[in-house]
This record gives C-alpha cells, structure tokens and sequence, in this order.
C-alpha cells in the first residue's frame, strides 16, 4: 500500500533552485520577477495531511509560492505553534483558553480556522471477516481489551490484535472522547485525551503508521481518518446514535458536522452527534495561525493560502481523498477569521 508521505516540499524548477536550505524562507524573486510571498513552514496534524499536501502542490501549481506541511501530529503541532517555532500549527482538537494565552499565541494572538471535517473509522485487516459492523459498546470493548478474539464478533475464530496512536494525536482526542461516550467504564477508566494509557495494543505514529501497521497485520484493528482506507486497511460499519450502522464517507461525514455547534473562537466537537445517517465519530480539524508578529508579507502569504484553500475547487479535491468539505455558515465563518490574520 502506498500511504500518503510524511510531507511534501514543492520544488521549483531547476532554473530557479535555491542556493541552500536559508533560500526556502526568502522571497522568490528570481523565477518569474514581480513580488512574491514568503513560502510558509507548518507541522501539526497527521489527519489532515494527506489533503494539506495535496493543496502544497497544487497551490504551488496555481500561484507559484511554496508551503511546506510536517505531518508530526496535533501534540507537536500544538507544541510548536505555541513555540512560535512554525508560520502555522494544525490540530485535530481545538485550542483549550489555557492555549490561547501560552506562548507565542498569547503574545501574537491567535486563530483557529477550520478548514475540513474527517471521519475517524475503526479499520481492520482481517481477510476472513468481510462487512464487519461494530456496535458502540464492541469497540469500546475492543479497546478496553475485553474482546480479544475475532469470534466474539461474529468472524472466524482468531486472536485480535488492537493497534493505536503512540504520538500524541487530535486523532486520538476525538477517538477517545467518543469511547468515553459509548462507553461509561472507557470514560471511568481511560478517559479522554491527544494520549491516554492504552489497555492494550501495539502503537504507531500517525495516521500513517497506525495505516501501516494494520496493513502489516493480519488480524489487526485500528482507527484512522478515512482518508487512510485502503488497500488491505477495511473499514468497519459502526453504530450509530440512532442505531444504524454506518460506513464512514463525505456524505455520513457530513451529516454528523451539520449536527456539531462551534463556539465563537470557532472551536467544538460532538462525541456522538445525532442522526440517522451520521457517521458517529467525526470532527474538524483546525489550521493555527498568528494573528501579528509575523510581518505583513507573512501575513498576506498566510492570508493567500487559507482563503486558496477555502475556494471551492481544493474543497471538492480534499473531499477525493476521503474529507468532507467545509460548506455554509461554518465556511462563511471560517473565511471571516482569516481576515484577523495581521501583520
């Protein structure tokens, strides 16, 4: 299986490489003249990646200006956004008030935008098992390490192997946050959080590596972003609040983010939205940006790039790779706080 790469650096041409890594961050006058951007260096996390490197390349296509996106996770995102330490962060859980006074968001203010919706899916790798469906209460029961065999599912006899995130993870915080809705011993005993302690399983980095290992494990089951289902990566039909079991896909995906209210920092997520065709587990994920203290020019590239990937064309491109995209008051919304971004 080919899993979507660890990051993507635009190149240019070779007329106009750079002399030295230093030349990435300046202004690129010598390919076409004119003034030029600022290329942008963000790291945050794995869920979105896919897409937010798939935008990299095609808006350097477009408009000719380089960003450069590090799939490290919503923990490290975070980290490095409050740092000051990247042009942009990116998470997969919205910023607590505690974050948005710490750091360089607290000198710089700061803005959450989302910019697509997901769906986190159990996945499995299990050949003799085809159309699983999971209630609520088996996953949970997966995780809590209570159903350690596939014939406890209704499958041919043999052991389950459980993977999970061993980085902390967005991800993670909207998987576990909700386990501890579907089930009251996850929440007494496990809890909610980007990294919890695992009663079992094998862990890997990133949506990627997760993805890897369930494909390097006959008999595994995991959670990814459904952009992550391929190959021999399935996903499982889950329960639903309503008490259908759904696949996770744009349109389900989409029908649980009509249901999620977000707060005026344009933060929020459901653990179990209602709906007969919602898919259960579903959440945006959020580009971080500085609100002063970049520079205009930095400002306007930051400022280019978000409202470019808000248009309608890379939506519909994120929703090919397995997201759902952004539509009415919740875009109209996120366009608005892009507009904050200042020099």
């Amino acid at each position: 299986m080919s899993l979507p790469p660890q990051q993507t650096i635009p190149h240019l041409r070779k007329a106009c490489l750079p002399v030295g890594l230093v030349a990435l961050t300046l202004t690129i006058s010598a390919c076409g003249g004119g003034r030029r951007l600022p290329s942008l260096n963000g790291a945050g996390a794995s869920f979105p990646a896919p897409a937010y490197q798939r935008w990299a390349a095609d808006y350097k296509a477009d408009k000719g200006y380089l960003v450069n996106y590090q799939s490290v996770g919503s923990g490290q995102g975070v980290r490095s956004f409050l740092a000051g330490s990247v042009d942009f962060g990116a998470s997969d859980e919205s910023l607590s008030d505690q974050d948005f006074k710490a750091g360089a968001a607290g000198q710089r203010g700061a803005v959450q935008i989302p910019m697509l919706g997901g769906t986190i899916s159990p996945a499995y790798n299990n050949p003799d098992c085809t159309d699983l469906k999971l209630t609520q209460a088996q996953l949970a029961d997966i995780y809590l390490g209570k159903i350690t065999n596939w014939s406890a599912l209704g499958c041919p006899a043999r052991p389950l192997t459980v993977v999970h995130r061993s980085d902390g993870s967005g991800t993670t915080f909207n998987f576990t946050n909700s386990l501890s809705c579907f089930s009251p011993q996850w929440k007494q005993q496990v809890g909610v959080g980007k990294a919890v302690q695992w009663p079992v399983g094998l862990g890997a980095r990133g949506n990627e590596g997760v993805a890897g290992l369930i494909q390097n494990t006959p008999g595994s089951l995991g959670y990814v972003n459904q952009a992550f289902l391929r190959g021999d990566v399935k996903p499982a039909a889950l329960q639903n609040k309503d008490g259908q079991f759904m696949l996770a896909d744009s349109k389900t995906g989409a029908a649980a983010l009509n249901n999620i209210s977000l707060d005026e920092r344009l933060g929020g997520e459901d653990c179990n939205p209602k709906g007969a065709e919602s898919f259960p587990i579903v959440a945006f994920t959020w580009i971080l940006a500085y609100q002063s203290g970049q520079g205009e020019e930095k400002a306007e590239a930051m400022r280019t790039f978000l409202l470019w990937s808000l248009e309608e064309a890379p939506q519909q491109q994120a929703a090919e790779l397995g997201f759902v995209p952004l539509t009415g008051d919740v875009l109209k919304r996120a366009r608005e706080e892009v507009a904050k971004i200042k020099g």
